[in-house]
């Protein structure tokens, strides 16, 4: 499967955004599906992920701002993220992962698909 990440930018700290990722190649279903950010001199770091049947994780500092959801139809997985700090900026990834699983696989080396990144910075 080949992943296309969209959508990121330049917003105020409190703003939102919604960062989109468009698979192509194979069925969206048959993949496990994350987002991940990585800052400038930081470690990639999970955000979320959701499971084949929608299940949804999120990384505990983002809970209740960040909602990661999934089109199979559109081969389409989103995040929309608000309340937005400026410790949110970073680059977004978004991976996909060959297995399902009934818990969060948050250790980026267990993707086996990733898409370019998208660049989301917040100014305060």
């Amino acid at each position: 499967v080949q992943l296309q990440a969209s959508g990121g930018g330049l917003v105020q700290a409190g703003g939102s955004l919604r960062l989109s990722c468009a698979a192509s190649g194979s069925a969206l279903s048959s993949y496990y599906m994350a987002w991940f950010r990585q800052a400038p001199g930081k470690e990639r770091q999970f955000v979320a992920a959701i499971t084949w049947s929608a299940t949804t994780h999120y990384a505990d500092s983002l809970k209740g701002r960040f909602t990661i959801s999934r089109d199979n139809a559109r081969k389409m997985v989103y995040l929309q993220m608000n309340s937005l700090k400026p410790e949110d900026t970073a680059v977004y990834y978004c991976a996909a992962r060959r297995y399902d699983s009934d818990f969060v696989v948050k250790e980026s080396i267990d993707y086996h698909y990733w898409g370019q990144g998208t660049e989301v910075t917040v100014s305060s």
